[in-house]
């Protein structure tokens, strides 16, 4: 069974490898592109573009990347990324984590080679660890903050906890939401197409005969496909932060941007993992005791029904969590971690006819 779980994990990984490797041959062309037009005092680069992050070592430029989700960045203190397991306790926590890692940078070099493909056609040396790629810029902007993030201390110099994303376009409010005095319940899907209706369908189950009211924006998915009950509202996009600052509990499918504004709003969740790093996200909820998670494969009206309860006992963590998110300073800190790469101006000579005697 391990040996399955482990050629599984492994051919995930390669997935990913490949999707990244083939996302580069646009990368490449189009930023250096970008560069020639601008020409930019700095490059600032989603982590998820490898190969445009590979191109920017070769520039000269400072360069910065942010990061939108669980930090896929080695540390002694946590588990690897993308197992969602909690952080080990004790020295045979701490062995299994350490024994992880190193299985993980065994398996790695040679699921790498189409990116250091990459690498060496720019002139770069190949990367022998999964996060030396996120290591090589000045700054790695991280859009969350501790104690939602595990607390390590071995964090890379270039890393700045800035605390969540939350920005969503200006909406009104839908109508219906000012006249609304039942506790509401919201219920989310992944916009990225994954098996998840049935999280919607399940909640749509368990909720029916509550004195709550249930909204579950559907995303990837068709709303028709959905019967709502009669204490439920369906739609395929709704502003999020609009109904996260009413509700008294979010369901969500574990992606860290739901995740993450419905905590800085102090509101607790239940998530429930499907897949990529949603089972991280999950765990980092628990551990926050800002919520619960609760597998997919162990869904069940019954199931749903009774994390959510538990979640609702939960919002002193997600508080918690929500003080430490609005410390991290937002936008405000991550741009001056950008401006801290930049050379400072030259004080510019003031003539001695502007000054008043």
């Amino acid at each position: 069974m391990r040996r399955l779980a482990r050629s599984h994990a492994v051919r995930r990984l390669k997935l990913l490898i490949d999707f990244f490797a083939r996302c580069g041959t646009f990368e490449v062309p189009d930023l250096r592109s970008a560069i020639a037009q601008v020409r930019p005092d700095m490059l600032i680069v989603d982590v998820n573009c490898l190969a445009a992050g590979y191109l920017a070592e070769t520039t000269g430029l400072p360069w910065a990347q942010y990061c939108p989700h669980p930090p896929p960045i080695r540390s002694r203190d946590v588990p690897p990324h993308g197992l969602g397991w909690a952080p080990g306790r004790g020295r045979r926590g701490r062995l299994r984590d350490h024994l992880a890692v190193a299985l993980f940078d065994r398996l790695t070099p040679p699921l790498m080679r189409p990116l250091n493909e990459q690498r060496a056609a720019l002139g770069l040396p190949p990367n022998r660890h999964w996060d030396d790629q996120y290591l090589r810029s000045g700054r790695f902007v991280l859009f969350t903050a501790e104690p939602y993030e595990y607390p390590r201390s071995d964090w890379p110099a270039s890393v700045r906890l800035v605390g969540p994303g939350t920005w969503e376009p200006t909406i009104d409010p839908p109508d219906w939401l000012a006249g609304e005095t039942r506790p509401i319940v919201l219920v989310t899907a992944s916009t990225a197409l994954q098996d998840d209706a049935k999280l919607i369908a399940t909640a749509f189950q368990a909720f029916a005969g509550e004195d709550v009211a249930l909204v579950a924006t559907t995303a990837a998915h068709d709303p028709a496909l959905f019967a709502p009950p009669p204490n439920a509202r369906v739609a395929q996009a709704l502003p999020h932060g609009q109904i996260i600052a009413r509700a008294s509990c979010v369901i969500s499918h574990g992606g860290q941007g739901i995740t993450q504004k419905s905590l800085a709003a102090g509101v607790p969740l239940c998530v429930v993992p499907f897949c990529r790093d949603q089972f991280d996200v999950a765990r980092r909820v628990e551990i926050a005791d800002a919520g619960v998670r609760l597998h997919h494969r162990r869904l069940t009206p019954e199931r749903l029904r009774s994390s959510v309860r538990k979640a609702l006992t939960k919002r002193d963590g997600a508080e918690a969590v929500a003080r430490a998110f609005a410390a991290a300073d937002g936008s405000v800190a991550a741009a001056d971690a950008v401006e801290e790469l930049l050379p400072s101006p030259a004080d510019a000579e003031v003539p001695l006819a502007s000054i008043d005697p």
